[in-house]
């Protein structure tokens, strides 16, 4: 009921910059957080930063200070500029959203990710 559509992964070189964008579309009653999360080869999905409706925001250590999240909540997107990026940030990046659907159930939703990689 809720889609995830992620763009504006690629191939950048060591110190370059990414912008992810996330766009929900679906039976949306309300949003409540989204955020990123990633998964590099051989290793687990790992949380890469969050975002709360009120705009609060939550990173992993590895990229505080290089990476910033925020959202448009008309446009149900969830954006992800990345910055000084290094080659151990190369990961499928995967969207996610949480909230309310038009007849009051809960949702959890992923998007299908979107590759970066980082060239050194």
């Amino acid at each position: 009921q809720v889609q995830l559509v992620e763009s504006g992964g690629g191939l950048v070189q060591a110190g370059g910059s990414l912008r992810l964008s996330c766009a929900a579309s679906g039976s949306i009653f309300k949003m409540n957080a989204m955020g990123w999360y990633r998964q590099a080869p051989g290793k687990q999905r790992e949380l890469v930063a969050t975002i709360t409706s009120g705009g609060s925001t939550k990173y992993a250590d590895s990229v505080k200070g290089r990476f910033t999240i925020s959202r448009d909540n008309v446009k149900k997107t969830v954006y992800l500029q990345m910055s000084s990026l290094k080659p151990e940030d190369t990961a499928v990046y995967h969207c996610n959203a949480q909230g309310i659907l038009d007849w009051g159930n809960d949702f959890i939703s992923w998007g299908q990710g979107t590759q970066v990689t980082v060239s050194s």
